[in-house]
């Protein structure tokens, strides 16, 4: 039988994460990744995620990314439209599969992702 999960806000904010190394794919800055697992019995990948400024390009996104903005400010360009966005702390991003674009971090940002 499975346990549900429960964060609390003041938990998330302040986890401690693991240090994951550089985003792969960067080919900008230096962005340094830090994350924290959640829910392990829940299908997905859930946790914490947080990096340090960089950007990066997507290609073909192979899976649905739902992600709620804690702190921090970073761009993501669409491809398809060329339209760039400045996204914040508050904000929700869902990247669809098949999205081309890309990250630009400009201030560490931390996240709670759920990708499926």
């Amino acid at each position: 039988m499975g346990r549900f999960t429960i964060v609390k806000a003041a938990d998330i904010a302040s986890a401690q994460l693991s240090a994951a190394g550089q985003r792969a794919g960067a080919d900008s800055g230096d962005p340094q990744l830090a994350v924290k697992k959640l829910a392990p019995d829940a299908v997905g990948n859930l946790g914490i995620w947080e990096c340090q400024p960089g950007g990066w390009p997507v290609i073909n996104r192979p899976d649905t990314e739902f992600t709620y903005i804690i702190s921090g400010r970073a761009n993501l360009t669409d491809d398809s439209t060329g339209e760039v966005v400045e996204i914040t702390g508050g904000d929700l991003v869902i990247l669809p599969p098949g999205w081309t674009g890309r990250w630009d971090i400009l201030e560490p940002v931390r996240k709670v992702y759920a990708i499926y």
